[in-house]
């Protein structure tokens, strides 16, 4: 795989000469950000967990670094043109602090289901060289206006991914991953969202470090990279789960997938459910705020237990831009995919003494009933309760399943119905 990079660069990889320029177009602007090793997970996986710390950006992700970089390569006559992204996350960002550095005017176009806490963080970081337009409901609405907006404004767009310049910006965290570390790295782990960041971290390392694996992640729900590799080519997915909301894109780009098929040892793709988990163990104990995709690399290291026993591993920590309204809906998933929320729909007998039934006989010790809705029906024989119940460890579930059947209780599981389960809870 070496050998192919090293015949295919000139066309389809960036130089080497390209990043450690970029990276020195950066000093003063992107941080050069910490690469420590996290006992705790050292601990867990009886390896040396490193991770690369993009969370504490002043943008609280790597965008930064590769919106700069394009910018710094337009020319005088495009900058006063201007700049126009599309994008409702870190990009958006990455953009407002390079057009306040370089006092260029910037128009960045949002949907209008953006959070407001992220508007105000872009408007925060672009001060009054940015201009925020909210347009339609979903990302590709805004890129479509973003673009429509180009064409009519002869202004530059920048794309989130799929721009040499782009990538090439990106890559400059596997320069500073290679500079910092003083020991051979085994593995490295990188998130795939669009792409930029993996096809420009594998072009370093596959040129200064080859005996490194690269290890490409993707949420399960929104794996477009891998759906792509599978069919040789670019796919656009019709659906995707979008809460890991910085990796989940319906369609990665040319160029990154033209360098990833070339320089990517495998792609893991990670449960939603499972990157929750990881979320609140980074908080607990490690203080560590990661967004969903930032934690999607560390919730990786799971399903790769056993291969990297004994391993120097690396994984990027991509962004910490993570909303805490959003609190209640990780712990909710986390606790699903772990195996302790369960949700039923459970038909009460109308006699009296039938809840208290289920409370004594049916509810273990540690059990506790986190939901119960009910409307009593007075023509019918039973009502229906929509309940909620969560468990102290997960082997509790069939010992409760078997309790209610043991009481003759009718009840019908909601967590492997997604789409009920969706309206009802």
């Amino acid at each position: 795989m070496a050998n192919k990079t090293e015949q295919k660069k000139d066309s389809i990889f960036p130089t080497l000469e390209s990043i450690y320029e970029a990276a020195e177009r950066l000093r003063g602007v992107a941080v050069h950000t910490p690469l420590t090793e996290n006992i705790v997970l050292s601990e867990r996986y009886e390896a040396n967990i490193f991770l690369k710390r993009e969370d504490l950006q002043i943008v609280r992700s790597y965008k930064i670094r590769g919106a700069y970089n394009k910018m710094a390569m337009l020319s005088a006559d495009e900058l006063a043109k201007g700049v126009v992204c599309a994008s409702a996350g870190n990009h958006a960002q990455g953009m407002a602090y390079a057009c306040h550095k370089m006092k260029v005017k910037g128009t960045i176009f949002m949907p209008t289901t953006t959070p407001n806490q992220k508007i105000k963080q872009v408007k925060m970081f672009g001060k009054d060289d940015i201009e925020v337009m909210l347009v339609g409901d979903t990302y590709d609405d805004a890129s479509n206006a973003a673009k429509q907006y180009c064409d009519e404004n002869n202004a530059t767009y920048v794309h989130p991914f799929d721009d040499m310049d782009v990538i090439t910006g990106q890559a400059t965290v596997g320069l500073e991953i290679f500079k910092d570390s003083d020991i051979k790295i085994d593995y490295i782990i990188l998130a795939i969202g669009g792409g930029g960041v993996s096809a420009g971290v594998s072009t370093v390392f596959k040129q200064l470090s080859p005996h490194t694996k690269i290890i490409g992640v993707e949420p399960a729900g929104a794996a477009s990279m891998k759906a792509s590799f599978d069919a040789g080519h670019v796919l656009e997915l019709e659906t995707i789960d979008k809460f890991v909301d910085g990796a989940a894109v319906k369609r990665v780009g040319e160029k990154t997938f033209n360098i990833c098929k070339e320089t990517l040892d495998n792609i893991i793709l990670v449960p939603e459910g499972k990157v929750c988990t990881t979320i609140l163990e980074l908080y607990n104990e490690s203080a560590i705020v990661a967004e969903p995709a930032g934690a999607l690399t560390i919730a990786a290291l799971d399903f790769m237990k056993d291969e990297i026993k004994g391993k120097n591993v690396v994984c990027l920590v991509s962004g910490g831009n993570n909303d805490i309204t959003r609190t209640e809906e990780i712990k909710e998933r986390s606790l699903l995919y772990e195996g302790l929320k369960h949700y039923f729909i459970i038909r009460f007998p109308q006699r009296a003494g039938a809840l208290k039934n289920f409370l004594n006989n049916v509810l273990g010790e540690e059990d506790d009933i986190t939901l119960f809705e009910y409307q009593k029906k007075t023509n019918r024989e039973s009502g229906p309760v929509l309940l909620g119940i969560e468990l102290k460890h997960k082997e509790d579930y069939e010992p409760l399943l078997g309790r209610m059947i043991e009481q003759n209780i009718v009840y019908q599981k909601l967590n492997e119905q997604p789409d009920l389960f969706s309206v009802l809870v």
